[in-house]
């Protein structure tokens, strides 16, 4: 037992002795006398009651010299009493007393517990509040007295995660907690010990990893960011020339989605200027200069030119261009670019902001409550075409394969990336660039005209080269290479290589991606 417990119990004895011997003392004065009003130990114990709590009935009084006194200690004791219970119930209700109680008393319901109050914090559970009913908002840390109200009710409680499970009690669904600050699941001391928790734990990181253990996930706020630009905002025909400005976390991956996804037209030619250190971008996918012409503008395939020189200096190359994405890490310094760019320069293109907060007026993306969603952080929706085409294959084939919560992250990316392109597929088979979000009924419409569509060997053909060039880009740029077998381990495989030099059963395959969409269309909604 720790010492200060020890103390609490001592001082409880202590008090009771010292309560127990004045109700004797009383008892034993007054029994005694013949006029006594009090005649029995429980008259002794309701008279003590009646004072301490100054109720005062006046139906039983002390008659002896020393029942007086004790009825004067027990009158002098009454009004510390009153005052320790008062301040023992204000100081529950302004603890965190109070809050545990409601905690226990709402087991029913979702609990959602946040490391921080940071703005993504606020962002995702402002979020979760407004798409479940039965979310309760929990944070691990007490707002600062700068910071808004949020518009959400949520409790604060300077606890471990432990202790908030603890009262959870494993009724209702697995409680969700969520680490919003960078790389914090290595630092935070409350991440300690959450893979052996009864909880789904979600944390914010800046390295590849997807999986930490079974109940412990990993999300990249980049990564959210690019995908949800490349959906809201995808790339269209007429767009030849894309300017990035900045390329550090959210360029980077911005031009990756690009690489993977950005995939309408087995002659497109569409030039990505990028402006920022490319670092090491280029040493880590050596292989890219095998589909992509690098630091040379092309006009049979896609070009990637990094420029050395500041973005305003190359300003040809901003006025043609048909887009235009700010994405700097710095936002404000983002918002000063934008600015000098709308004062100063003709720009004929769009421009495409990155900004944490919507803003009316102005092509935006990567606001806070776009990013920081369910769909985003916990991927039930993001990926669930994914997943559909991981099960769809699994069905498919006779030998063993590996569910969802197998795959490596190399395969689980692979599935994404073919999920996140059925959007462009979409497109580009109903003929209609105002499509920016998939359903069921535009699924199983671009289906039904994919197969009238292929009637026709040619355009048969042409849909088949125009998903090689997908998967030969996701391939590319994970670094493989042309093998006679595949070889996970070498990163060979033996479809790595021009479409004109596959055998008849791979090309074959390639009608796979789309044929899936008739099996995704029914399972979508």
């Amino acid at each position: 037992m720790k010492p200060r417990k020890k103390i609490y119990l001592c001082s409880v004895l202590i008090i009771a002795l010292i309560y127990l011997v004045l109700l004797v003392i009383l008892y034993c004065s007054e029994s005694a006398s013949s006029d006594s009003m009090i005649r029995t130990f429980g008259d002794a114990f309701w008279y003590s009651l009646v004072t301490l709590t100054t109720v005062g009935y006046g139906d039983l009084i002390p008659v002896t010299p020393l029942g007086h006194v004790v009825g004067m200690i027990f009158l002098l004791l009454s009004a510390g009493i009153m005052v320790t219970l008062l301040g023992a119930v204000l100081s529950f209700i302004a603890s965190e007393g109070m809050p545990f109680l409601m905690l226990g008393l709402q087991r029913h319901k979702n609990w959602y517990y946040f490391a921080d109050c940071g703005v993504e914090s606020d962002a995702l559970a402002a979020n979760i509040y407004r798409e479940d009913p039965q979310a309760l908002i929990i944070y691990g840390e007490k707002r600062s007295s700068q910071s808004e109200a949020p518009h959400y009710p949520c409790m604060y409680l300077t606890a471990s995660p432990d202790k908030i499970v603890a009262k959870k009690k494993n009724v209702g669904t697995k409680c969700k907690i969520f680490l919003m600050k960078e790389n914090d699941i290595g630092v935070n001391r409350r991440a300690v010990n959450l893979h052996e928790l009864p909880v789904e734990v979600y944390a914010r990181t800046t390295n590849g990893q997807d999986k930490l253990s079974d109940n412990i996930t990993f999300f990249h706020s980049y990564e959210c960011c690019a995908r949800q630009y490349w959906r809201s905002k995808p790339l269209c025909k007429h767009e030849h020339s894309i300017v990035l400005i900045g390329f550090g976390n959210y360029g980077r991956s911005i031009l990756e989605r690009a690489i993977l996804t950005n995939i309408i037209s087995i002659e497109q030619h569409v030039t990505y200027h990028i402006f920022g250190g490319a670092g090491d971008f280029l040493a880590v996918h050596y292989r890219l200069d095998e589909l992509f012409s690098l630091n040379k503008k092309s006009e049979t395939k896609d070009s990637l030119i990094f420029h050395e020189d500041a973005w305003a200096e190359d300003r040809s190359v901003l006025e043609h261009a048909d887009r235009i994405i700010i994405c700097e890490d710095d936002e404000q310094n983002g918002w000063r670019i934008f600015w000098t760019l709308n004062k100063y320069y003709h720009v004929r293109g769009r421009i495409d902001l990155r900004s944490s907060w919507k803003v009316p007026g102005i092509s935006y993306f990567g606001a806070n409550e776009d990013i920081y969603t369910t769909q985003q952080i916990i991927r039930t929706v993001l990926n669930k075409a994914a997943v559909m085409m991981n099960d769809i294959f699994r069905r498919s084939v006779s030998y063993p394969t590996l569910d969802w919560n197998e795959l490596d992250d190399f395969h689980r990316q692979s599935k994404i990336v073919a999920a996140d392109h059925l959007l462009m597929k979409t497109r580009i088979l109903l003929r209609d660039e105002t499509i920016t979000e998939l359903s069921a009924y535009l699924v199983k419409k671009a289906y039904d005209r994919y197969c009238h569509d292929t009637s026709a060997k040619p355009i048969k053909e042409m849909y088949r080269k125009l998903d090689h060039m997908r998967w030969l880009r996701f391939y590319i740029f994970y670094n493989w290479s042309y093998g006679p077998f595949r070889d996970d381990a070498a990163r060979q495989h033996p479809m790595l290589c021009p479409y004109e030099e596959l055998t008849a059963e791979q090309k074959q395959e390639r009608d796979a991606a789309w044929e899936l969409m008739g099996i995704i269309s029914t399972e979508l909604d």
